[in-house]
């Protein structure tokens, strides 16, 4: 028996500014903005690469694969109807945490998406709104939670586990037409992997972002 959900309610995301790499006490934020081209260094583990990806139209040399070739001069254009959507689908169920998204009004304008609905399920025929966005002129890389639903601790927000997760792109800023997509990541949540000989471990955020560096 399927259970239902209400419907998100959608989330206007202030993106007029940010910062080149989030600091620590950013990563607790909702929504984390960079302006760094580059994908942000973050604590929480990209699983992109284990999923097929997959688009609704695109123009040629414009697809899929410019949404993870890591350049900012390159993106997915869509060449269709709206709404746009990008699709990926992993093997098997996952957690999925956050999405990265790169996107510059500067550059794109009426390309650049302004309402974004998350959707995740374990087909295309189940498919479940989990998050809508809409947002003013992004310029950067935006990492924000898939769900808004607050975890048992009440620290953040649970993760979201599926095998397929949609980005639908509703509406273009000044109502563009066709949309421009630079940069995509899905992220895992982070893994508290406790020591037997450790026993008071840190497992913060902050801490597994740094915890490798030396």
């Amino acid at each position: 028996m399927s259970t239902s959900h209400p419907a998100p309610v959608a989330t206007p995301v202030n993106v007029a500014t940010g910062t080149t790499q989030p600091a620590p006490e950013d990563l607790n934020s909702p929504f984390i903005l960079t302006n760094d081209k580059r994908p942000p260094t973050l604590p929480w583990p990209d699983i992109s690469a284990q999923a097929k990806w997959s688009v609704s139209s695109y123009k040629f040399g414009f697809g899929a694969e410019c949404l993870q070739d890591g350049d900012p001069e390159t993106f997915w254009h869509s060449d269709g109807p709206q709404p746009h959507f990008i699709t990926i689908e992993f093997p098997r169920k996952v957690a999925i945490q956050k999405l990265s998204i790169f996107l510059c009004h500067p550059l794109d304008d009426s390309y650049t998406p302004s309402t974004l609905a998350i959707r995740a399920g374990t087909g295309p025929n189940d498919l479940q709104d989990v998050r809508i966005i809409t947002l003013e002129k992004p310029d950067g890389w935006l990492t924000f939670d898939i769900s808004s639903e607050p975890n048992e601790g009440g620290e953040g927000l649970k993760p979201v586990y599926a095998y397929l997760l949609q980005i639908i792109i509703l509406a273009n800023h000044m109502s563009g037409k066709d949309t421009h997509v630079r940069g995509l990541r899905v992220l895992g949540p982070v893994e508290e992997v406790v020591s037997e000989e450790d026993p008071f471990p840190w497992v913060s955020t902050e801490f597994r972002m740094h915890e490798t560096i030396r």
